[in-house]
């Protein structure tokens, strides 16, 4: 067998395996030391192929198809500094569990630390961002390679799929000549499918758990990010008659059935604002299903309060607790404790809180109507959303006013954000790839300075359909500092945490082929958002004052809080 036969029938292994585990999505950048692995991905069937230029927004765009699918995606590069600029995305996908199999090319053994070009130590180049790391052996006549490369992808696939899920680096040495035998067909592959088990409660545990589903009236359960699945939770809800405070990530503000609308408590972010509630809101126990969620008032008041129980539920033995509260950490797949043998009938309790929301979600509504900040300009983008859509909020302001104005629906919207890190980098790319994934319209709402970190994104609608339509609120700098205390420091604010740039997209748009819109008053942006969306993607830019953003928002907050010391005296 010659150097290439048997190249060939390395990489064909690689490539059949991860077949084999059921990984359907390949993100490539191009680059030569990759090639192989190039080559027998694209002539290889039963792959979704992504091509992407720029290494930083190919791993984005991996990470928003593996988070939408929930599985593991091929994300594959050349050497160098290609691999090193994987390393943003590979740190959120760490935070957020999202499991990614990153595949980096390499030079050989005897190229590495002698001034080879593109050659850095790839060895653990992601340290304690990735689950795991492993380094493969040249493609040699030696048939125990081909047994190694097939085990260890194995390994590899399962160890990204297991709680908590995450990335993994394979590392890939290979010698030149790079070109394979493309009439090579695949090999057959003795794939050992790990088997994953799931987690469930022990008996003490469960009857312990369900006598205080049955017996206590002043419980909440918060509904977080990163929930493996949804499917049943509003029947066990609707049994226990607990509000629950929904986050939108969760993606149990959208299908509500009609007789769990009550029980959904979507404005707890107000609500906890207001000290006079805060008092009759005080819960016996909570318990919490996934993530902790973005509102920082419910976090605040958690952490105050301390409440007597406090159950975190999470598939992983790693705590999510960062007030340091929680009494008791439980390790479980979410829906084994969605008990639906009990039954109870509603509270003073439940009442009090489904009464508070109403009044908040009636200032909401009346604000979206009359003011034209970028809070009501993203509650009119949110009633406007399509049933089976989707919407990406990026970090800082726009998850903000998505928890804010999103009020809970019975259409069928998915609401994503990257909250493992709270980064502003790689928005649009990671939109573009949970688009991709879900293959329905999607909306990303978003800032100029996050639009301006990732506009390299956009080149992937050069390669690939899409259906995205991106609405940039451009208030010419970071709007969310305005809401820190920085912001009371007006000598340098501007400068250091303001940082105006003065640009608008037109041109932008216009490089990429988008459809563009240019917004300066919300019936423009009404009529704009009823206008028939014609090209793959669009760009709506609004203009919004900062200060304007600010005062108007904690106006809503305070007229909010007046009416619930009127209810509840303080």
């Amino acid at each position: 067998m010659t150097n290439i036969e048997y190249l060939t029938s390395y990489v064909n292994h690689f490539v059949e395996t991860i077949k084999q585990a059921g990984i359907q999505d390949v993100v490539m950048c191009p680059g030569s030391r990759s090639t192989p692995l190039a080559y027998a991905f694209a002539k290889s069937d039963g792959f979704e192929f992504y091509r992407q230029i720029d290494e930083r927004s190919a791993g984005y765009f991996a990470l928003g198809i593996a988070k939408a699918k929930k599985a593991p995606v091929v994300l594959l590069c050349t050497s160098g500094t290609a691999a090193a600029n994987f390393f943003p995305a590979i740190v959120e996908a760490f935070y957020a569990r999202v499991p990614l199999l990153v595949v980096t090319a390499d030079r050989p053994h005897e190229l590495r630390e002698v001034g080879a070009p593109q050659a850095i130590d790839q060895l653990h180049l992601f340290g304690k961002h990735v689950k795991w790391t492993v380094d493969f052996p040249l493609p040699e006549k030696d048939d125990a390679n081909l047994a190694f490369v097939e085990r260890h992808i194995q390994r590899a696939v399962s160890t990204s799929k297991a709680f908590p899920m995450g990335p993994v680096h394979i590392n890939v040495p290979f010698r030149e000549p790079l070109l394979l035998d493309m009439e090579q067909t695949s090999p057959s592959v003795n794939m050992h499918v790990p088997e994953i088990g799931k987690l469930v409660p022990g008996e003490d545990f469960l009857a312990w758990y369900e006598d205080i589903l049955q017996n206590e009236t002043k419980g909440i359960i918060i509904a977080g990010d990163s929930l493996q699945s949804t499917e049943g939770f509003w029947e066990f809800a609707k049994k226990v008659q607990w509000p629950v405070l929904v986050d939108p990530l969760s993606n149990l503000r959208t299908s509500i059935p009609v007789d769990c609308m009550d029980i959904c408590i979507d404005q707890y972010d107000a609500l906890l604002k207001n000290v006079a509630f805060q008092k009759v809101a005080a819960p016996n126990v909570v318990i919490r299903f996934g993530a902790q969620p973005v509102s920082k008032p419910l976090m605040l008041y958690l952490k105050a309060l301390k409440p007597e129980i406090y159950i975190v539920v999470d598939e992983s033995p790693i705590y999510r607790d960062s007030l340091h509260i929680a009494t008791h950490h439980v390790q479980v797949e979410a829906q084994s404790l969605w008990i639906t043998t009990v039954k109870k009938s509603t509270s003073t309790y439940m009442d009090s809180w489904a009464q508070a929301n109403r009044i908040a979600t009636n200032h909401v509504n009346s604000y979206i109507q009359k003011e034209t900040d970028e809070g009501a300009l993203a509650g009119v983008l949110f009633d406007t959303l399509p049933d089976k859509s989707f919407l990406f909020a990026s970090s800082s302001m726009p998850i903000r006013d998505l928890d804010t104005f999103f009020n809970k629906t019975n259409k069928n919207i998915q609401l994503y954000a990257n909250r493992g890190t709270n980064g502003i980098d790689g928005v649009v790319s990671t939109a573009l790839g949970t688009q991709a994934a879900l293959n329905r319209p999607g909306y990303l709402l978003i800032g100029d300075l996050a639009f301006l970190h990732d506009l390299n994104g956009l080149i992937v609608s050069r390669f690939h359909g899409c259906d995205m339509t991106i609405i940039v609120m451009n208030n010419d700098g970071g709007g969310i500092f305005s809401y820190l205390p920085q912001s009371t420091e007006t000598n340098y604010f501007e400068h250091l945490f303001g940082t105006p740039t003065g640009l608008e997209f037109s041109h932008i748009a216009a490089m990429y082929n988008a459809q563009y819109n240019s917004v300066h008053t919300k019936d423009d942006f009404k009529e704009v958002l009823a206008v028939e969306k014609s090209k793959d993607i669009r760009i709506i830019e609004v203009f919004t004052n900062r200060q304007v953003n600010t005062e108007t928002h904690r106006k809503l907050w305070a007229d909010i809080s007046k009416e619930l010391d009127s209810v509840w005296k303080v």
